[in-house]
């Protein structure tokens, strides 16, 4: 039995940050009831048509297990249907603009007053007050306005990260204050109104950063795929030109590196390299003794001897090593999973039970539920059928 069995969500979500929520709940067991536009839906579906030619790759990653309900909430069939879906619910989610929500009738406040064990979720860019709250906030855009695009790139050029993470973020918050939010419930059994935006969360990330900036007065410095206070940390030359990333943590690692792997056993002890500090102060020089050393060496040789030495070290995989990764092929991290343009290949989420695997369920076609959940509601097949033809649902 997954552990959320039995529990209901409502998520009236859109994009990748609430999606990505709704999503883990729904992978632990949860039924996740997932409330679209009756135009063309979560507009995430559109983002790209890269699988098939047909279906958005974000969408596609985020709303797996999920039933969809199209229904137009601003007009008053829509509205009555999702606060008869609300009423049956444990948790309602939603990420529209701030204030949205409330202006509809389904404001936090209002729903708990209504439902007092109902957890309610709001998810946002800036969150509910202060003079960001109705800023514009994409992945990108948060990126920037939290300062994460300040430490990562190259000294010459900030850049975001490839995968959006101020989105991920915000849905992993999400989720666990899901979780916790139903922990209390099962104690107290009053549920909670909980608020996360995706500043807060990247401002929680770039914590190490702004210490850094508090007790020097500096920027940390970007440094490409190296780490601005760890030395050495980067990628670095082969005999055939492949660059093995290695990653040296603290000094034992160091001694290992240069004693056993690179036979500059001298360097161990060298006071202008032998503490983390010290090499780091002296960077370009650690650097290039290391590269010197790595490049007289295959990388298959390389990599033999980082991992007998205890030196961490990693390869530079893009998607398709990914894709082909050995360590995801033994443990058996791949499933499929079926979707309005046939079945997918999908990775199996990171939380994993001994005893019970995730819910890896079809991703829905827009609308795909709509007539058998109104079903459960009590509505009759004539009352449905009007609605659609009037566009209150699709």
């Amino acid at each position: 039995m997954l552990p959320l069995e039995g529990i209901t969500v409502v998520a009236l979500e859109q994009a990748v940050a609430a999606p990505f929520a709704s999503r883990q709940l729904a992978d632990l067991g949860a039924r996740v009831i997932k409330v679209e536009r009756v135009d063309g839906g979560d507009f995430a579906r559109a983002y790209d048509a890269n699988i098939r030619g047909a279906l958005g790759t974000h969408f596609a990653w985020l709303n797996r297990s999920k039933e969809s309900v199209a229904l137009d909430v601003k007009g008053e069939e829509g509205a009555a249907i999702l606060a008869g879906l609300i009423a049956r619910a444990d948790v309602f989610l939603q990420n529209l603009a701030p204030g949205a929500a409330a202006r509809l009738g389904f404001g936090a406040a209002d729903l708990r007053a209504r439902h007092p064990r109902l957890i309610v979720i709001d998810m946002s860019g800036y969150g509910s007050r202060g003079p960001y709250r109705d800023k514009r906030a994409y992945d990108m855009l948060v990126q920037a306005e939290a300062g994460l695009v300040s430490v990562t790139g190259t000294p010459e050029t900030p850049v975001k990260a490839g995968s959006p993470l101020a989105d991920i973020a915000a849905g992993m918050y999400a989720f666990s204050g899901a979780l916790a939010a139903l922990v209390r419930r099962a104690t107290t059994g009053e549920g909670a109104s909980v608020e996360v935006t995706m500043f807060d969360a990247v401002a929680e990330w770039m914590s190490q950063s702004m210490y850094t900036t508090w007790h020097t007065g500096e920027v940390p410095a970007r440094s490409a795929l190296g780490h601005p206070v760890i030395c050495p940390y980067d990628a670095y030359p082969t005999a055939h030109g492949e660059d093995v990333v290695i990653g040296v943590q603290n000094d034992r690692q160091w001694a290992a590196l240069v004693t056993r792997v690179l036979d500059r056993g001298f360097l161990a002890s060298d006071p202008e390299f032998a503490t983390n500090q010290a090499r780091v102060r002296n960077r370009a020089e650690v650097d290039a003794l290391v590269a010197e050393a790595t490049a007289e060496m295959t990388r298959d040789e390389l990599v033999r001897r980082l991992d007998e030495a205890g030196v961490p070290s990693a390869s530079i995989n893009d998607t398709h090593g990914l894709l082909a990764h050995p360590q995801l092929a033994e443990r058996d991290r791949w499933r499929e999973v079926g979707s309005p343009v046939g079945k997918l290949r999908a990775i199996l989420p990171p939380i994993t039970f001994a005893d019970a695997e995730a819910r890896m369920g079809p991703i829905p076609a827009l609308g795909e539920h709509t007539d058998a959940v109104l079903a459960e509601l009590g509505y009759d097949a004539g009352t449905i059928g009007g609605w659609r033809s009037s566009g209150a649902i699709a």
